[in-house]
């Protein structure tokens, strides 16, 4: 909670906070709502995508059982750092209903937290090798050999170490892919509710590396970490710092906004419903 504090607080001595609620204010509400439905099918995606490692393991879970404590896992990520508390709760869960090892457990929790880790790595190489930024001309080549590269190694490491999920690794993947990409164009489509038509490549950009360094257990949900990239991105690129800021508060906005309603299973557990 320190942490968050004193990045927003550091934040908002570099930008004014009257100037990127202003920003936030010019939001078009019918852009906005686009975006919060393809943020929840980016969810409804991610959440199929962990049942299928789920049923890998011997784990029979329903689909509405699992999006149930999807939720309620994104509910506790808004209060604990780097939205891990959420995977937490999702382990302790299922080692009180099911006889399955712990280590097979967490290996499935970690193995989908990386495998959308991978795809915001693979989009930010692929979109970071398209920008003329002078600044990233000299690794663009570099950007491009590490999109095969990361999935090779991802592939070599399941088949070592996690053979039993090996079967569904490009299935996982592709889910990955598209659970990236329906994030990307919720972006989008803040971009376009703030009025902005130009620099879109490079605010896409910031916006996955600032995924990635939300993903550091460092911060309460991300908030602080995620505006910090933004804030850096947007005087990096040389594009306007309030909107660039007021990009970041929106999204986590619509992030919030979702996660809050997993706090019905915070009273009302999920039931372990078996699919069959």
């Amino acid at each position: 909670m320190a942490v968050s504090a004193a990045l927003i607080y550091f934040i908002f001595t570099k930008i004014p906070f009257r100037e990127v609620f202003s920003a936030v204010k010019t939001a078009r509400p019918g852009y906005l709502l686009g975006a919060l439905l393809l943020f929840v099918l980016s969810k409804l995606i991610a959440a199929f995508r962990l049942n299928l490692y789920f049923h890998r393991i011997g784990i029979p879970l329903q689909s509405k059982t699992n999006l149930r404590l999807y939720l309620l896992g994104m509910f506790y990520n808004l209060f604990l750092p780097g939205g891990i508390g959420g995977d937490a709760y999702k382990g302790y869960y299922l080692k009180q209903h099911f006889e399955i090892p712990t280590k097979r457990v967490v290996a499935v929790l970690l193995l989908d937290r990386l495998s959308g880790l991978l795809l915001l790595f693979v989009f930010a190489c692929i979109l970071g090798s398209t920008l003329e930024a002078p600044q990233l001309s000299p690794f663009r080549w570099v950007m491009l050999a590490c999109v095969p590269l990361g999935f090779l190694v991802f592939y070599l490491l399941y088949r070592r170490f996690f053979s039993y999920v090996l079967p569904i690794f490009w299935q996982t993947h592709i889910l990955s892919g598209l659970v990236q990409l329906a994030q990307l164009a919720c972006v989008l489509l803040i971009l376009w509710s703030l009025h902005i038509s130009l620099d879109t490549y490079e605010y896409l950009f910031i916006f996955l590396l600032s995924s990635i360094v939300s993903v550091i257990p460092l911060t309460i949900g991300g908030i602080g970490s995620r505006e910090l990239v933004f804030l850096y991105g947007a005087l990096w690129f040389g594009l306007e710092e309030d909107r660039s800021v007021a990009i970041s508060m929106i999204f986590f906005l619509i992030t919030a906004l979702i996660s809050l309603s997993g706090f019905w299973y915070h009273f009302r557990k999920p039931v372990p419903g078996i699919s069959q």
